[in-house]
């Protein structure tokens, strides 16, 4: 399973319901490129495919929406 917590244009904001085990964090989607950001603090974890500006934009959407996520993982892995 894999929940989507939000969709911001091409961008899908999600995480795999395996990883109970790591820290709290977020992936992004867009066609084939994938980024991986943990949350609190807010740090670029991983990333294929995306330009450096590209991940500037997305770690400003994760700073934004940090607490929603935070709150979603929480909610799933917590329940």
């Amino acid at each position: 399973m894999v929940p989507t917590v939000l969709r911001i244009g091409p961008y899908r904001f999600f995480f795999y319901s395996n990883e109970n085990g790591e820290p709290a964090h977020i992936h992004i989607q867009r066609d084939q490129a994938l980024a991986k950001f943990w949350l609190s603090p807010v740090v670029l974890a991983s990333s294929v495919k995306f330009s450096a500006k590209e991940l500037r934009e997305l770690k400003k959407h994760v700073e934004h929406h940090e607490a929603q996520f935070l709150e979603a993982w929480n909610e799933y892995f917590k329940g």
